[in-house]
């Protein structure tokens, strides 16, 4: 046995310490039971089927649960492994595919909220309540964007939970998850928020709860509860790189999934505000070359020629600070904001443009279905010694018909080592704008290079697959 210097042995310090401080410890941590006892009945076990003939019809493919999301350009190499959406594991069957997920009970007579993304596809939906019965769940509506669906089961009587208000989560609170985590239902797991107000690369209109709850494959749909017993948030996401839990998990905000099971119940569709904009972040090097005393906002890479920010007066280069009050602290705050705000509203506008800020108004105009805002991401900006050295053409006509670039630009065919390519420059890409000053030619381009400044970063626009973003161009030596 270890002993201390004081002659007395560790065990017995430890038990000492341990019998002194226990009490006043667990006094102070919370007792969960009476939340778990409240509303481990409204929590529900979702499973579907799908006719793999009908998937392959639909999508030329088998289904794929474990899929991950698609990816902002830019984003580091592998991460979009690791961002998965938790649908249940599917069984292997020759003609239908099978899952688990779970939900909550919203309503006495039986509408259940889960993810869309558990229920997405199915030819068959059964709800298990708490009883052991199941029954048929008829889909009322599904949101992707939101990842929220709305489904109705015939009964009466049923417990409810109650909704809470997750604007006032905050970092640090304590959160309880109750879940069907790979079938084994009405799992029970704990934590804290860890983050509010999170950007994800699949849910561009979600401010997401992180939290470090253990949530696994089948938790999907489930219901995140603060202490007071109130459903603050449903569990829809996690990083992984197993696909198993890792410590990083994401809910939706109950205020979002309630808005959209609204109306989803009432038209059956979810209609969201739109300004028609490309958005990417502002990092350091990008918001000197703007001359942003510091990062912030959404610097606007394309504008949509029919949209309300084109109709406004918006262009690319312009950052968007604020958006009707609300002031952007990163890019990923504005989506959210103009999806929420109802079509033919006229908001506020923050833009910072040839360093001054500018105040102007847009009419927010209707989401189009299926369309998102485009959300581009910022390239590496390391800098380094040299001239731009790339090699660049003249668009031809059928690259511009692709390409949807109606007048200038120039395609990039070699990228070598330089500033450029530190930039973040990519084979493939097309030069629109450097600086100020839009690019027309590959004379040109030369031309704008050689007056570039030194040691300033300036912003090169680039069109990039079929999105556009700003990348900081720096000639240093």
């Amino acid at each position: 046995m270890a002993v201390s210097r004081s002659g007395r042995s560790v065990g017995a310090l430890l038990l000492a310490a341990a019998l002194f401080y226990g009490p006043l410890a667990q006094a102070d941590l919370p007792d969960f039971k009476p939340i778990i006892r409240s509303n481990q009945a409204s929590v529900v076990n979702i499973s579907t089927t799908q006719d793999m003939k009908n998937v392959a019809a639909a999508q030329g493919r088998g289904p794929q649960f474990f899929g991950p999301p698609g990816m902002p350009p830019g984003m580091p190499p592998g991460m979009e492994e690791f961002f998965r959406h938790f649908r249940g594991m599917p069984m292997p069957e020759p003609r239908e595919a099978r899952s688990l997920g779970s939900g909550f009970i919203i309503s006495a007579d039986g509408e259940i909220l889960t993810n869309a993304h558990v229920v997405e596809g199915a030819d068959s939906i059964i709800v298990k309540l708490s009883d052991n019965s199941e029954k048929p769940a008829r889909l009322i509506g599904l949101d992707k964007a939101s990842d929220v669906a709305l489904l109705k089961i015939d009964a009466s009587g049923l417990p409810a939970v109650k909704l809470g208000d997750s604007s006032s989560v905050e970092v640090g609170d304590w959160v309880l998850a109750i879940g069907s985590p790979f079938g084994l239902e009405h799992s029970v797991t704990q934590g804290i928020v860890s983050a509010i107000g999170r950007s994800l690369p699949d849910g561009n209109y979600v401010p997401f709860i992180q939290t470090d709850v253990a949530v696994n494959p089948g938790n999907s749909g489930g219901p995140l509860f603060n202490l007071r017993g109130e459903v603050v948030g449903i569990n829809s996401q996690i990083y992984s790189r197993s696909g198993g839990y890792m410590g990083l998990s994401f809910a939706i905000p109950v205020n979002v999934a309630s808005n959209v099971a609204r109306q989803l119940a009432a038209n059956g569709r979810v209609e969201r505000g739109w300004l028609g904009v490309g958005i990417q972040g502002v990092n350091g090097e990008l918001a000197k070359s703007f001359g942003l005393a510091k990062p912030a906002g959404a610097l606007v890479g394309q504008v949509d020629k029919s949209g309300p920010a084109a109709r406004a007066g918006l262009k690319p280069g312009d950052v968007i600070l604020e958006f009707n009050g609300h002031k952007l602290a990163q890019h990923g705050d504005l989506p959210p904001l103009v999806g929420e705000t109802a079509p033919g509203t006229t908001v506020t506008l923050k833009v910072w443009r040839d360093k001054a800020v500018r105040t102007i108004p847009v009419t927010v105009a209707r989401l189009k279905s299926d369309d998102d805002e485009v959300v581009a991401a910022n390239a590496t900006t390391d800098k380094v010694p040299g001239v731009l050295n790339i090699q660049v053409v003249a668009l031809t006509p059928e690259q511009r018909e692709e390409s949807g670039v109606e007048s200038g630009g120039v395609l990039v065919v070699r990228v070598a080592d330089g500033p450029a390519a530190r930039a973040g420059l990519s084979r493939g890409d097309i030069i629109l704008r450097l600086g100020s000053r839009d690019v027309d030619s590959p004379e040109q381009l030369a031309g704008l290079a050689k007056k570039l400044p030194k040691g300033q970063p300036v912003p090169l626009l680039v069109q990039r697959d079929e999105a556009r973003l700003f990348l900081p161009l720096t000639i240093t030596g």
